[in-house]
């Protein structure tokens, strides 16, 4: 029998952790096994019951962001996936910088976050879709003495590749998509993820804003 996936919801607003405590609970393959509505409340949970992944919301009671800085410091195995109504750029460094392993808005429908929790519990990194193409959207300003731009470094297939990470495909989505096996997808993404510096698929993607500018010359 498959273990159960352990699930904390730690959100200060009664009614939304009830609704996602139901959601989820319809799911045979979930455990909830607490709810909670502060930064404190997500840390006790943590350390008393090291759950396998916290839905964690931004802006509460101590700061979500001040809970999961403290759980990824002392519980690295613990996943981490914001679900929140903050759509500030900041917010989203800040949740990555501090470890977290997705960053979803509320108003998410059941199905899609159920799916969205598995994905970040098998490992992989979430944003949601919508978001990112904001975040593609909006311009990053660079001082005209800043160094090389590492996007610039990215091959045709490379930027083909990020650009469907950013649409919320996976791996296995993206090599159906464009014809390739998942090993090549994962290998170009290898790639992209160390020309960006970037720790994970989220973070390539925030530092991808830059390609909507149309400013990267050509490939060759």
């Amino acid at each position: 029998m498959t273990a159960r996936l352990r699930v904390a919801i730690i959100d200060d607003h009664p009614l939304m952790r009830e609704g996602i405590e139901h959601t989820l609970g319809r799911e045979p393959d979930f455990d909830v096994v607490a709810t909670g509505g502060s930064a404190n409340d997500a840390i006790r949970i943590a350390n008393e019951l090291s759950p396998d992944l916290i839905l964690l919301d931004v802006n509460m009671p101590g700061s979500g962001l001040e809970a999961a800085r403290a759980i990824t410091a002392s519980h690295p195995e613990i996943r981490i996936l914001c679900l929140t109504v903050s759509e500030r750029h900041d917010d989203v460094t800040a949740a990555l910088e501090a470890g977290v392993r997705g960053y979803i808005l509320k108003g998410i429908g059941g199905p899609d976050l159920v799916r969205t929790i598995r994905s970040v519990a098998a490992g992989e990194t979430y944003i949601t879709p919508e978001f990112a193409a904001r975040l593609l959207a909006t311009p990053l300003r660079t001082p005209k003495s800043a160094t090389p731009d590492p996007l610039q470094q990215l091959s045709i297939r490379e930027e083909q590749i990020l650009k469907e990470v950013s649409n919320g495909l996976t791996n296995k989505e993206i090599a159906r998509k464009l014809d390739l096996s998942e090993k090549t997808v994962k290998h170009y993404m290898s790639g992209v993820l160390h020309k960006l510096s970037a720790r994970n698929r989220v973070e390539a993607i925030v530092a991808s804003r830059r390609l909507k500018e149309g400013e990267t010359p050509p490939k060759r």
